[in-house]
């Protein structure tokens, strides 16, 4: 399945300690949780927050929540049957080449 959601992030409640600088910039590691089927008071589908470390995840320590997160699109990621071809319709003949049935006009 193929979701498109649109997030809305409160950046001063990210902890800028847990900030790191990759490659090609400056990083923070973020969890989602999203229900497609379920919508919250505000017409949300989940939340996110910062990422736990392990450590934290084995202390039951849940991470503030820094935002939402609604679904706008989904759809079904298993292969869609081909439309039917249109039916077929006899073709107009063209008249600039002759009468194709064999019935010309003598005059």
């Amino acid at each position: 399945m193929k979701i498109g959601i649109s997030i809305k992030l409160d950046v001063t409640k990210l902890d800028k300690s847990r900030f790191f600088v990759g490659e090609k910039g400056t990083y923070a590691d973020l969890t989602a949780f999203i229900d497609t089927d379920v919508q919250g008071q505000y017409g949300d589908n989940g939340t996110i927050s910062q990422s736990a470390t392990k450590e934290e995840r084995e202390a039951g320590q849940r991470m503030p929540i820094a935002g939402n997160c609604k679904v706008f699109y989904k759809a079904d990621s298993q292969p869609q049957q081909a439309p039917p071809p249109p039916p077929a319709y006899p073709q107009k003949p063209d008249y600039d080449q002759g009468d194709p049935v064999g019935n010309s006009v003598p005059f």
